[in-house]
């Protein structure tokens, strides 16, 4: 035991983080079999361990940035729970048919009274843009009014949104753009929360996956959904959005990206959180596109992630008291351990947030980005 503990020591060293150390990104370990669940499991045995009160740390988030640019996550050896994510994701489809709504059940629908909570108060669970923002409030609305204009949205313009979430941009470009259109959900909760959050405008929020959809708009945008499509259905999902779009539409895809082209998402990740997930590469994106689209827009602000995310963590943690009844102490340490490690994952530089906007033939004249 000795020895491993060893190995940890000198290897967290590397990211200057020391086991039992005094500041907020040390390690406080309380069981000491830790070090050889970690060897064995991997990611999977460093979060479930933490879930179950093994160790602490005062600043996840900083701990998991150290760790990331230094890069000894890569120094644990491959251990069988990423063998069995790489077997499967080669395997099978993860994403298609039922599974598609697996995430839905098991993500979006845990209660949308932790959502209220924890997002700001249109219900936005995705990167807000903090350019000029002060606030969770002010950065969320940016991002649907930057994504409305790089859109070019106008009145009587019918929009899709695939992954409509609970309603936050359809209401907004309806309300502020003058638009009309549908949104899809896997989620039972969201649709019917968006549902009677649009009922007095002229949206249609369905509970249905966009396979089998077969109808014309004038734009379509997919706001952290694409995450859940999988490498499989990547060109599936640009042919769906090809036959919907109309001849001069654009598409806006918003989306958490990998610096490196995987074909796996992280074991404890798929399990607890997004299962059936992974993030995809600018290789994946741009072979799903290739004789479709014309990238018109691409549009990077990732360290925007890292600050929603400790606002959403900021958010719960005080809201806590409130809801801790219903889910529980695991629960809070598992949602902990996600936003955390998110943010830290985001401010490493380690994973991307991307809007990129997409035209069938290019755009008359050229397109004018916008920031």
């Amino acid at each position: 035991m000795n020895k491993i503990k060893g190995f940890f020591e000198k290897l967290l060293e590397q990211a200057d983080i020391r086991i039992n150390g005094d500041r907020p990104w040390d390690i406080q370990v309380h069981n000491e079999r830790l070090y050889r669940r970690i060897l064995a499991q991997g990611s999977m045995g460093l979060g479930e361990s933490y879930m179950e009160g093994w160790w602490d740390s005062a600043a996840i988030d900083q701990m998991i940035d150290r760790a990331f640019k230094t890069k000894i996550d890569k120094k644990i050896l491959f251990n069988w729970h990423i063998l069995l994510s790489y077997l499967s994701s080669n395997l099978f489809n993860l994403q298609s048919g039922r599974r598609s709504y697996e995430v839905g059940k098991r993500h979006y629908d845990v209660g949308n009274d932790l959502y209220q909570k924890m997002l700001d108060k249109r219900m936005c669970y995705s990167c807000g843009y903090w350019k000029d923002a002060n606030s969770l409030d002010e950065a969320q609305e940016a991002k649907l009014d930057l994504i409305c204009r790089k859109l070019g949205l106008q009145p009587g313009m019918r929009v899709l949104d695939i992954g409509s979430g609970w309603g936050s941009f359809l209401k907004f470009a309806a309300d502020k753009y003058g638009i009309e259109g549908v949104g899809l959900t896997i989620s039972k909760e969201q649709a019917s929360w968006s549902s009677q959050l649009v009922k007095d405008l002229p949206i249609e929020i369905r509970l249905q996956d966009y396979n089998h959809l077969n109808e014309k708009f004038d734009r379509v945008v997919s706001i952290g959904m694409f995450e859940h499509v999988g490498y499989k259905n990547y060109k599936k999902f640009m042919e769906v959005v090809y036959r919907n779009l109309s001849s001069s539409g654009l598409q806006m895809l918003h989306t958490i990206g990998s610096s490196i082209t995987k074909k796996i998402t992280d074991p404890w990740i798929e399990k607890y959180i997004f299962p059936n997930s992974m993030l995809p590469s600018i290789a994946q994106i741009g072979k799903a596109i290739e004789k479709k689209f014309v990238m018109e827009d691409w549009h990077n602000f990732g360290v925007d992630y890292d600050k929603t995310l400790m606002a959403w963590y900021k958010n719960f943690i005080q809201s806590w008291p409130e809801i801790k009844d219903k889910y529980g102490e695991r629960f809070k340490r598992m949602w902990t351990f996600y936003l955390l490690i998110s943010a830290g994952a985001f401010r490493s530089r380690g994973i991307q947030l991307w809007q990129i906007v997409l035209s069938k033939d290019g755009v008359p004249g050229g397109y004018q980005s916008l920031r």
